[in-house]
């Protein structure tokens, strides 16, 4: 009876052990795939110095082409304030409402060009909005149909006085913006900017729909 119940107890040890070393095989497997899977990274490529615009790999042929347009505006010892103002707008809308390359929903466009103390109400509002719908793509294997924004028209209008927290811009740019996209996904396509200055730069300070 002895022998026999130090076989049952040997059995017993040995298919916890065997099950110990399959739970350890399977987990480690599980572990290496998952590690294995590539990352997406935001990249940036390109900057202009002393004013911290940055520029995105992942950025269209379109809005890299409006990058390389401000910086030139930018390095000239006169900068024309028109065309700087002019040139945020597009690039503002343009990375705002392309969705396609942004990683996450937190992934928020346009941000660098907002007026730096309403930046964090301005994510809040994309979070809860237009960038609500927008599926995690970290690994690169998002299926989701997202749009691409393959032009920004912008019309000046009379500037304006515009008054933001305790301060005023008596002048104030307005702009209204119409979007193209690459595949009408019934995106916002109009609406109104409104930018300020603030100290050498010029900020979005408030975007409406036309609507």
């Amino acid at each position: 009876m002895a022998r026999r119940r130090r076989k049952v107890k040997f059995s017993r040890v040995f298919i916890l052990l065997l099950l110990i070393a399959l739970i350890f095989v399977f987990g480690y497997m599980a572990i290496k795939k998952f590690s294995s899977k590539k990352v997406s990274k935001v990249k940036e490529i390109s900057s202009i110095k002393g004013y911290g615009y940055t520029l995105r790999a992942d950025a269209t042929d379109y809005y890299k082409s409006l990058f390389k347009k401000l910086d030139k505006v930018l390095k000239e010892k006169d900068v024309d304030m028109d065309e700087y103002a002019s040139l945020v707008s597009q690039m503002f809308v343009a990375d705002f409402f392309n969705l396609d390359n942004k990683i996450s929903k937190n992934d928020v466009g346009g941000k660098q060009f907002v007026y730096t103390d309403y930046q964090g109400d301005f994510e809040k509002y994309a979070k809860d909005s237009i960038y609500k719908s927008v599926q995690n793509n970290v690994y690169g294997n998002r299926k989701q149909e997202l749009p691409i924004v393959s032009k920004v028209t912008v019309s000046k209008k009379d500037s304006e006085s515009f008054k933001y927290g305790d301060n005023t811009d008596s002048e104030a740019y307005v702009f209204e913006f119409e979007v193209q996209y690459k595949k009408n996904l019934d995106y916002q396509e109009s609406g109104k900017l409104v930018l300020i200055h603030n100290d050498k730069k010029i900020e979005v300070a408030s975007m409406s729909d036309n609507n």
